[in-house]
């Protein structure tokens, strides 16, 4: 069964669905409960109605109905699509990311074709297992890493186009037989899962428990590792429990805000582990004092883990986690450095995960520009 395949995708038909822009959500896991309201209220076919439902059956429901009405249409012929991302970035920075969505075969990690570089959180896979044994359809795709070069730029106007969240997503449909042999050559495995584990793990298990040919694929926005645009953004970690005491593994010293321990941080070797403790009354920077053998070992988010830290939530976004600490939401702020693209790879095909959260590939993917719907 081939690695990488096209697919006839269902997509929304704007002349029923309306706008594009109405119709699209980021991933379910980043929308906080006011964010899902404002998507809900933009129209009754945003698809935030399928990827977060409060009722698996219900999502199975609207998307039959929605098919029915022709407000989703399907594809003709199978295509791959090529696609690109222009986005700013939380350091100001404007990129463009190149890649190409398709289905990928699934297999379990133990085949090494496609690998973790994070652990799971449990609950949220069995959601998303619930969500596709309701729906069979694949609503979101998964974002993989891998070592070829990126795909060719099309020079026509793109079939679909839509801003989310100061991020302009642009597609071109593939499907020539030529045009997508040319676009897929060169992906091989092992390839790398950059963002959505969950999703993975969810469509995996589907496929364990159907065992069939239609269930076989996932998917897929594939990325090349050498992208210019490909980004990784730190996971800043909020407590709100007791802070661990810094013993005599760190050096610990003081700094005049937020601003300086970053800025300090970014200079410092990745040979050992280092982060800023921001409190209420003051901040420091930690630095591991012994110095690590094992990648892995070597990440700010790795001493983190070490130090079992107690109600912990996550955040890309420094002044977020100021805010949350000088309000008292939360009681400590840890800021880390985000590990590299190469230290992805390099720990993911070695066999070793991070810690959960470990990384933010940004911008996370737009969901409700295509599905794959699971029958072929």
């Amino acid at each position: 069964m081939a690695l990488v395949k096209p697919f006839r995708a269902l997509r929304y038909d704007v002349r029923r669905a309306g706008p594009i822009e109405r119709l699209v959500a980021p991933p379910w896991d980043v929308i906080t409960r006011d964010e899902g309201n404002r998507l809900a209220a933009a129209s009754p076919y945003n698809v935030i109605r399928l990827i977060r439902p409060h009722d698996f059956e219900a999502a199975a429901r609207r998307l039959r109905e929605w098919t029915e009405l022709g407000v989703l249409i399907r594809e003709e012929r199978p295509a791959v699509w090529r696609i690109e991302e222009e986005f700013v970035g939380p350091d100001g920075v404007r990129r463009v990311r190149h890649g190409l969505v398709a289905r990928i075969r699934l297999e379990p990690y133990a085949a090494g074709v496609v690998l973790p570089h994070e652990r799971i959180f449990p609950g949220q896979s069995e959601t998303r297992l619930e969500l596709l044994r309701a729906t069979r359809t694949k609503l979101s795709p998964v974002l993989l890493l891998h070592e070829g070069a990126t795909p060719p730029v099309v020079e026509r106007a793109p079939e679909l186009e839509v801003e989310l969240d100061e991020t302009t997503t642009r597609l071109w449909r593939l499907d020539d037989p030529a045009a997508i042999a040319a676009a897929v050559r060169g992906l091989r495995p092992p390839l790398v899962i950059a963002d959505g584990h969950h999703r993975y793990d969810a469509a995996l298990r589907f496929h364990e428990e159907e065992g069939s040919g239609e269930t076989g694929h996932v998917m897929a926005v594939l990325v090349s590792g050498k992208d210019e645009g490909l980004t990784i953004f730190p996971t800043h970690r909020l407590v709100s429990g007791a802070v661990p005491e810094l013993n005599g593994e760190f050096r610990v010293t003081p700094v005049e805000g937020a601003g300086e321990g970053l800025a300090r941080l970014a200079g410092l070797s990745r040979d050992r582990p280092a982060f800023v403790l921001v409190r209420r009354r003051e901040v420091v920077l930690a630095e591991l004092l012994a110095e690590s053998a094992e990648p892995l070992d070597r990440l700010d988010v790795a001493a983190l883990d070490r130090l079992a830290l107690d109600g912990v939530s996550f955040t890309p976004y420094v002044r977020e986690a100021e805010e949350a600490v000088s309000s008292g939401r939360a009681s400590a702020a840890f800021l880390v450095r985000a590990p590299t693209v190469a230290e992805v790879e390099t720990i993911a095909r070695a066999g070793r995960t991070m810690p959960e959260k470990s990384t933010y590939f940004f911008p996370k993917l737009t969901s409700g520009l295509l599905f794959s719907p699971f029958d072929e």
